[in-house]
Order: structure tokens, then sequence, then C-alpha cells
């Protein structure tokens, strides 16, 4: 991690110092030396509101579940149910589904 040892100091006054604590609450930042940081270096800061991200976290969660369970059933009896397998594949599909979709809106940004 790079050591920060330089300091700015800013005054501000209290609608300035109101608005930036709005900007930071759209952009969904609670560290206001990051978000400055970043304001003043890049000019922009983005928020993605990619609810796929979150089907896709919830599916790779559930996806990585079931695998342990069918793991874990065939280390201990020798077996697993095709069942199992199929819905494997389902979770897979809709996984890579939705990986499609997030990289599509993702190239959408300008």
């Amino acid at each position: 991690m790079k050591e920060r040892s330089k300091e700015i100091h800013v005054l501000l006054t209290q609608e300035e110092y109101d608005q930036i604590h709005q900007r930071m609450e759209e952009a969904g930042i609670r560290n206001r030396s990051a978000y400055i940081r970043k304001m003043a270096l890049d000019g922009i800061v983005v928020k993605l509101d990619l609810p796929e991200v979150r089907d896709l976290t919830s599916l790779l969660r559930r996806s990585s579940n079931n695998l342990n369970q069918i793991a874990k059933r065939a280390n201990t009896t020798g077996s697993f149910y095709e069942d199992d397998i199929n819905d494997m594949k389902e979770n897979q599909e809709r996984i890579w589904e939705l990986a499609r979709e997030i990289v599509a809106r993702l190239s959408e940004i300008r």
C-alpha cells in the first residue's frame, strides 16, 4: 500500500461541505478522503448499479454449496444423484448467462 504523507488543507462553505457529502452518499462512498482523492485525481466517480452482479453472486454461492454437497455425498457413499448434476448444469448455464449480460452492460458504459 502506498504511504500517504502529504496533506492538503481545504476550506469549504457549509453548502460545499453538504454537497460533497450528498455526492458521496449518491456514489455509495463513506470514506471522505477516498472520495476527495478520487475526484481530485480522476474528476469522476462511477457508481454501477448492476443487480445482475448480486444475482450472479447468489448463483455462484448456491452452485458452490451444491458442489460441496455433491462432493461430500460422493466421498461418503461413492455415488451421487443425476438430479444434482442436472441442477449444477442449470446453475452453470444461468451463471454464464448473467456473466454475458454483465459484460454487455459494462461495455455500454462510456
